[in-house]
């Protein structure tokens, strides 16, 4: 719902002030894709910077070991299950995020970072200059500098505006570095909320087809082995821009806000390192970093990180809570077992309302030792450090009467997330799941202004959980 509010304010900004052009900063998991949405809207001038990511902490003692905030996390999980301390817990608080800045891995912020120069709305190489370098302000001076000759180009008729970037091969870019990278499932609801903002009809399915064709070739947390701060030392984002450029896997004709193609602007970028970014011909996976799952739980579709996995086919059965607090206080007292499959539903862009991330919950079960144990399901979304065998955007969403609202306990579900597949399900008939669903009460409509007006206008899940209609005056054809 931030994301929402934050592109209706460039909008309500923009157009207020009637200003020619927009320099959007913005480091945080909502800001920058509800900046490049306003940009996108309201169509002038425009470039955007990802205001950096934090350094690592480092673990006190001899260990020396990176540390993130999910580590604080996770260690939360350890400390309910015996294995931490207090202490142990807050020494790792105190360690982990030492300076400003977007949280340190491949999580949401930096995954719609290394967007924002895959889709041509920011400068190549800006998204992976951790916060406190002093390389920002030479970086902002050039690029305000070129915004304004963009500015001044459009004044007098030239010049290329964010319709003119944002184009279906554009999204595609933007898809495949998140697969390329075991990014953020997040970046499914953003890059089509982006598509919607230009006329584009760019929805999960087409997600998935990026998704499925593009290999993983940054090891990246949470499900690899590094942080931002090294990609910026091996090179940047553009690095592995053009490592897939040079496999086929992008679009090099896309256009830049600069005025000029991705293919120019990622040419003189570094061969990949072999650690941190893989050659084309090693990839981590060959079909890429996150999954589009469907099946009769599932019409619409799910979504699953399978970076850094160790299984992809889980069949167990469903333990069923109504919302995140009643899953958090079971999985804070260890009431599930192993094998489970974690459903928390009533939690997706209208039941929620909102759609929160649910990283608390997720984290536990890593710390607590089960996080290769169990699967969870959900209708609502993750943070883009979440690991394991954690499935979400679960589509229609219960509020929505999908088959989500009929699992009861005991109810064996199927995941099957290898290429081959990509499927999940439940041992229940269609007459079953139907003659559960008919009857059912959906929860009351929440009251008050943002909320409500949010909950009676989002879109679901597989549209990017968007709140307008799109303007459909200049909707275009891409295809």
């Amino acid at each position: 719902i931030s994301r929402e509010l934050i592109a209706d304010s460039v909008e309500a900004s923009v157009r207020g002030h009637q200003w020619d052009g927009i320099f959007g900063l913005g480091a945080c998991d909502k800001n920058l894709p509800g900046l490049m949405m306003g940009m996108v809207r309201c169509n002038v001038p425009s470039v955007f910077v990802h205001g950096g990511s934090a350094l690592p902490g480092q673990m006190p003692g001899v260990d020396g070991r990176d540390l993130n905030v999910v580590d604080t996390y996770e260690t939360i999980g350890k400390v309910l299950a015996g294995d931490a301390t207090q202490e142990e817990l807050k020494a790792m608080s105190q360690a982990c995020l030492p300076t400003a800045g977007a949280c340190a891995g491949q999580f949401t912020a930096n995954t719609m970072g290394m967007v924002s120069e895959a889709i041509g709305l920011a400068p190549i190489g800006s998204s992976m200059v951790p916060a406190v370098f002093s390389e920002r302000a030479p970086l902002m001076r050039r690029t305000a500098r070129t915004l304004m000759a963009a500015v001044m180009a459009s004044l007098n008729g030239g010049g290329p505006l964010p319709r003119d970037i944002v184009t279906r091969k554009a999204l595609e870019n933007a898809c495949a570095i998140v697969s390329a990278t075991g990014g953020s499932t997040n970046a499914a609801l953003h890059i089509p909320a982006i598509a919607h903002e230009a006329g584009i009809a760019f929805h999960l399915d087409d997600v998935a087809e990026v998704f499925a064709r593009t290999p993983l070739i940054g090891d990246l947390r949470p499900g690899g082995k590094y942080l931002a701060r090294d990609v910026y030392y091996i090179g940047g984002a553009q690095v592995i821009l053009r490592e897939l450029l040079r496999g086929g896997y992008l679009h090099g004709d896309a256009l830049t806000f600069t005025g000029r193609t991705l293919a120019q602007e990622v040419e003189d970028a570094a061969d990949p390192d072999g650690r941190v970014v893989r050659r084309l011909e090693e990839p981590l996976s060959r079909d890429g970093g996150l999954a589009v799952l469907k099946g009769n739980l599932c019409p619409d579709g799910a979504l699953l990180k399978t970076a850094g996995l160790k299984t992809l086919v889980h069949t167990g059965p469903a333990r069923v809570f109504e919302n995140e607090e009643e899953a958090q206080a079971a999985v804070q007292q260890m009431r599930y077992e192993a094998g489970d499959v974690i459903v928390i539903r009533n939690e997706g862009p209208r039941g929620s309302p909102g759609m929160r991330e649910m990283l608390g919950i997720t984290a536990l079960l890593y710390g607590q030792g089960m996080g290769d144990k169990v699967a969870l399901l959900t209708d609502g979304r993750f943070s883009g450090a979440t690991r394991g065998l954690c499935i979400g955007y679960a589509g229609p969403e219960a509020a929505d009467g999908g088959p989500i609202a009929a699992l009861r306990d005991g109810d064996i579900v199927r995941i099957d997330a290898t290429a081959n597949a990509r499927s999940i399900t439940v041992d229940l008939t269609p007459e079953q799941i139907q003659a559960r669903l008919t009857g059912m009460t959906q929860p009351a409509a929440p009251r008050g202004g943002l909320l409500e007006k949010y909950a009676a206008t989002v879109r679901p899940s597989h549209q990017g959980a968007v709140t307008h209609s799109g303007g459909v005056v200049w909707m275009r054809d891409e295809s």
